[in-house]
């Protein structure tokens, strides 16, 4: 009890430098507020949902599925990083308010447990930091949130008392410590771990409704790169920052937020994979790795990779380094089809690869030998696979088996990146001193079609020439 004024409930998110909150204050906060319901229309996503739902049912008949949103997380002291959703759950459900529980029943009924808006009868709506309406903004009633996802919602308060008796019962663990400590792990051996196995493979072949979300993300990450050419003369005096900046800009206009942390590579921070420090110079004369991705209103995110002549044009070594790439790139994507292994693409790229490196003199042994899986000698500059599955993560369904994945077959309605690379690193002796120091990347997004692919992120220009004629348009 605050000696001036009413008590502090244990559940409100306060901190010791807020005003004491006097009895009349609080009596009076509580009155006159019209706080009527929204109409809120069906969302988009919840007939595929529900689907979803329906086919996870069928796999673990009799069995009761729980699928949690998660909580916020600090990033600093009281402040919390902008709240995004569990990735299993909002393909199940389209839900993106944190705290949140999906439970399937046996019987295939399914009902979201969510922590609505907070009501006037407390003092939590102007009070609380983290869940109350005047610090946080509203949250979607229960009824807002059941009319536009399609399924019944409870208070999460009634989740414990749901999730009791005999009933089998699968979680995802490790997304909520909260719903973790209301079951107690099956004595049956992997038996959450083959649930999260499922969740993401199910989302290995996309519906007709996630292909056009992807598409979205990919045209809204073009215009991000088209921006950033556009000042250029704002990237030369403020460097990798003010990329960064910019697309950051075209995410959260256009978007939810960003895929990923922005990967802006200047000069040699190219040939570091994931330089996200994004704090060095724009050099004339030099490349710049650009690997964005802006993740869209539905969470569903691009992954583009280019790599740019800071000039706007390349130079004779950069135009053949990146002609190079650019071909093990065209052979990966022509390798994607139906019935092929996930890793077609990546011996096909890393075949081009070799060879170029082989033409440069620095392969130590033969091509053959280079490729051969024992061996891989040639990776010292390649470094990293060429693709990963792409959707809700910019690494999607990273928990399925390496049988449905890694060395499962492709299928239609997969969409997955092609992304090869040549990285010199500066400090490599073994490389000519005019490579040292020079990274190049090629990103797309592909979607497997029945005779073959679409490019879902063509509206970027990949050849060398097509980049020039596109910088030389702002440049």
């Amino acid at each position: 009890m605050n000696d001036e004024g009413a008590p502090i409930p244990a559940d409100e998110h306060t901190e010791s430098h807020d005003q004491v909150v006097p009895e009349a204050w609080s009596a009076f906060m509580r009155e006159g507020w019209d706080d009527r319901e929204e109409e809120v229309p069906e969302h988009s996503i919840t007939p595929w949902a529900a689907a979803r739902r329906d086919k996870l049912a069928g796999i673990f008949p009799g069995e009761r599925l729980v699928v949690p949103a998660g909580t916020y997380k600090t990033r600093a002291n009281d402040t919390d990083y902008r709240f995004r959703a569990d990735t299993a759950h909002v393909h199940l459900t389209g839900n993106q308010t944190s705290d949140a529980v999906v439970v399937i029943e046996p019987d295939g009924s399914s009902v979201l447990y969510a922590r609505p808006r907070s009501g006037r009868d407390t003092d939590e709506f102007f009070r609380d930091r983290q869940y109350g309406a005047l610090w946080a903004g509203a949250r979607p009633s229960a009824r807002e949130l059941s009319d536009s996802l399609g399924i019944e919602v409870r208070h999460v308060d009634q989740l414990e008392s749901a999730l009791g008796g005999n009933t089998p019962t699968r979680v995802l663990r490790g997304v909520s410590a909260e719903v973790d400590k209301l079951v107690t792990p099956s004595d049956k051996k992997e038996w959450d771990g083959e649930f999260a196995r499922t969740l993401s493979e199910l989302r290995l072949v996309k519906d007709e409704w996630e292909l056009n979300e992807l598409k979205e993300a990919c045209d809204i990450t073009v215009r991000g790169f088209t921006d950033s050419v556009r000042e250029w003369d704002q990237v030369l005096k403020h460097g990798e920052r003010w990329i960064e900046g910019t697309f950051f800009r075209r995410a959260r206009a256009e978007g939810n937020d960003l895929g990923y942390d922005s990967i802006v590579g200047g000069g040699s921070h190219a040939t570091t994979l994931h330089w996200i420090d994004n704090n060095g110079p724009i050099v004339p004369g030099e490349l710049v790795l650009l690997d964005m991705g802006v993740e869209g209103h539905n969470l569903y995110t691009a992954d583009i990779t280019r790599t740019l002549p800071i000039s706007g044009k390349f130079t004779s070594l950069q135009r053949n380094l990146y002609e190079l790439v650019y071909n093990a790139q065209q052979a990966g994507i022509e390798a994607i089809r139906p019935g092929v292994t996930f890793r077609a693409g990546h011996f096909a790229a890393m075949e081009i690869l070799a060879h170029g490196l082989n033409d440069l003199g620095l392969l130590p042994v033969s091509v053959d030998e280079a490729l051969s899986e024992d061996n891989k000698t040639y990776s010292r500059w390649t470094l990293h696979g060429v693709s990963h599955m792409l959707g809700l993560d910019v690494h999607d369904c990273a928990s399925a088996s390496k049988d449905t994945y890694i060395e499962g077959p492709i299928q239609e309605g997969m969409v997955l990146t092609v992304e090869p690379g040549l990285y010199f690193q500066k400090e490599d002796k073994l490389v000519p001193e005019e490579l040292r120091g020079i990274g190049i990347r090629i990103e797309d997004d592909i979607v497997v079609t029945k005779d073959g692919s679409v490019n879902l992120s063509a509206g970027l220009p990949r050849t060398a020439a097509d980049v020039e004629a596109w910088m030389g348009q702002y440049l």
